[in-house]
């Protein structure tokens, strides 16, 4: 059997934490007092400082030329997690450019096959090479579908795939259902954990209450799980396996995530099917389904195919503005988000927008523990604090220990920001430019098609006050 030679991976990777130590130990030298703080860059621009790293020979031939007795300096904990983090970024960016890049090349391989510019023909010959295990069918609405996702306009959007979807394809993967099932939570909220829509449901995959609790999620006051990304993942996916063991398809279980089992129920019933034992498909009982539902099947098979495929309609997904690895650490006592964000280098915003569930950025931890999710690089950096992270108790939790103050607290609400349309503006647009959707915009207004939009009008472009 043929032996790996392992040397030139050690030293490559002695040769990286060397080079970071010495990066490191210099800034900590040159800095005044508090170091600044981060500023997250690409996950693209971490794997060329990593590869330049990488290739440093005279790292390595310094660790080779020291004598066996001198060791190298040892590196600290928050030095490995910076690693490590900037490791998870890198592979997590490269496999879903590879799987990009694969489809890449099965669309230039079907273009060279049909040799015909009817996109009709082509976009068949895409989905059927998708393989999904849940059936894509391709029709009109299917083609509208793909071409609203596959425009810029949703390139951002869809860009925050990379932090969510490693998340959701877990979950998924661990709940039993098909990965593929993912490109749902950009058609229920645009990959927005805080997106809330005319109906009260909200987050990732816009839950309204009831729902949220029967499967478990927390709404309070302080806590909306519903919020929670992991959480509300996991409530999704034991939803759809439900409707998937009811209906044994799951086109069926996908309308009825967005109608609910009885609107599907009565849709069979309806189209002269058996509920009981039906072997159809959302395709039979389309025409006896509400009109919301019937779109909402095409959008999913769209999307899947603009994630797949998007390259190839010359268009590229940017990294999301937050850290692409991150990790939990539970906490056992109250706590104020801004008791962190002022101690370690993360600030407010990345903090909240990293832990959207605590709707007043208090942690309630008195009964029980709750998770607070951190940049992978800083897990050491708060572990090393958290005496002094919570000590500022008094500080930051004073007006919130009485009831009244919780109260006043939670029924503020910031003044409604309005836009009005100009001249090119689209919903799209708009819901980029104010970190909304536009399906929340659709219901904060009342639309009905998000192409009627004229001239002048006057949108509301936040959350109504509660």
């Amino acid at each position: 059997m043929k032996t790996l030679n392992l040397k030139p991976i050690l030293l490559m990777l002695v040769g990286t934490l060397f080079t970071a130590t010495t990066l490191y130990a210099d800034a900590v030298a040159q800095r005044p007092g508090r170091r600044a703080r981060k500023q997250y860059t690409s996950p693209e621009a971490i794997k060329a400082e990593q590869d330049s790293l990488a290739c440093d020979t005279s790292a390595v031939a310094a660790f080779e030329a020291k004598p066996i007795a001198e060791a190298p300096r040892r590196n600290s904990l928050q030095q490995i997690d910076s690693v490590l983090a900037m490791w998870r970024a890198t592979t997590t960016v490269e496999y879903y450019e590879n799987y990009f890049n694969s489809f890449v090349a099965v669309s230039e391989r079907i273009d060279s096959t049909l040799k015909t510019d009817n996109l009709d023909s082509i976009y068949v010959a895409r989905l059927e090479a998708l393989m999904s295990p849940v059936p894509l069918e391709y029709n009109s609405e299917v083609r509208k579908a793909i071409e609203r996702f596959t425009s810029p306009a949703y390139a951002t959007i869809m860009g925050y795939a990379y932090y969510y979807f490693p998340m959701i394809e877990e979950e998924f993967i661990n709940a039993g259902i098909p990965i593929e099932l993912r490109t749902l939570a950009v058609v229920e909220s645009g990959l927005n954990p805080l997106a809330v829509s005319g109906k009260d449901a909200v987050g990732l995959w816009q839950f309204i209450p009831s729902t949220g609790r029967d499967y478990g999620l927390e709404i309070n006051s302080l806590v909306d799980e519903r919020c929670n990304p992991q959480l509300a993942t996991r409530a999704a996916a034991r939803y759809l396996k439900n409707m998937y063991v009811q209906y044994g398809d799951w086109t069926l279980a996908i309308a009825s995530y967005n109608c609910g089992p009885g609107n599907v129920n009565k849709a069979i019933a309806r189209s002269g099917g058996n509920v009981k034992d039906y072997d159809g498909s959302f395709w039979d009982v389309y025409y006896m389904l509400p009109r919301e539902t019937r779109n909402y099947v095409p959008l999913y098979m769209g999307a899947t195919y603009a994630f797949a495929y998007h390259k190839a309609h010359d268009v590229d997904y940017p990294t999301p503005p937050m850290p692409l690895a991150t990790d939990t650490i539970m906490i056992h006592r109250p706590m104020h988000l801004d008791q962190v964000s002022s101690t370690i280098d993360i600030s407010p915003e990345l903090l909240k927008m990293l832990n959207p569930q605590y709707t007043l950025s208090i942690i309630p931890a008195t009964t029980k523990s709750y998770p607070l999710t951190l940049p992978a690089e800083l897990i050491t950096e708060y572990v090393l604090n958290e005496q002094t992270i919570h000590s500022k108790d008094s500080t930051y939790l004073k007006e919130y220990v009485i009831h009244a103050n919780i109260e006043k607290k939670r029924h503020q609400a910031p003044p409604a920001v309005y836009h009005t349309v100009k001249r090119g503006d689209t919903l799209s647009g708009i819901a980029k430019k104010y970190g909304c959707t536009v399906k929340q915009i659709m219901a904060w207004n009342n639309l009905k098609n998000p192409d009627s939009i004229r001239i002048g009008q006057r949108l509301r472009v936040s959350a109504p006050s509660r």
